[in-house]
């Protein structure tokens, strides 16, 4: 089977990691190939914002976690203990912001599997930055205030065997005449 169709077939999310962080090569890569997402007439819309000191990812980690439906513990971890975070924005003045940011946040985590790898794609970017914190952190970053929050990819080595998958449903594929 192509490798490509291979690592699309296996990539799983990632939800337990290693203290390690990953190398600033395998960051660079998984980066460069988010920038080669597919975006609607080429604008390039999104911007990937990159964290890894462990005290920002926490307070990004609890601010998150306040964003959840229902009351969940508050040594809930929805970033998993990744030592990497990234969050993708798309300019909200761009109509295909939402369809650009999720390209490249799918084109993330299937770079993270294909070079060993994992990641875990996490949402409520979009409520966080619509809060007064978020606009906040927009402006100390020197990021105009018409981005919106997409989500968030979490980066780490697993510490883990991958989920194995779900069997496809069996109406997945319709075709018409």
């Amino acid at each position: 089977m192509n490798q490509t169709i291979n690592d699309l077939k296996t990539r799983r999310s990632i939800r337990k990691f290693k203290e390690e962080q990953i190398s600033d090569e395998d960051l660079k890569i998984i980066l460069e190939t988010g920038t080669y997402a597919p975006t609607a007439r080429g604008i390039q819309s999104p911007k990937i914002v990159v964290i890894q000191n462990p005290e920002t990812i926490k307070e990004l980690s609890a601010w998150n976690r306040s964003f959840f439906p229902v009351d969940v513990p508050d040594d809930m971890d929805p970033f998993y203990g990744a030592p990497t975070l990234l969050i993708v924005l798309a300019d909200g003045e761009v109509p295909t912001w939402r369809e650009d940011g999720s390209s490249v946040l799918t084109v993330l985590v299937n770079a993270a599997h294909a070079i060993g790898v994992g990641s875990c794609w996490i949402h409520r970017a979009y409520d966080e930055f619509q809060s007064e914190k978020g606009k906040e952190l927009l402006k100390k970053w020197g990021i105009p205030e018409t981005y919106e929050g997409i989500g968030h990819v979490v980066l780490g080595y697993p510490d883990m065997e991958a989920p194995k998958p779900l069997p496809r449903k069996e109406d997945y594929i319709h075709y018409v005449d």
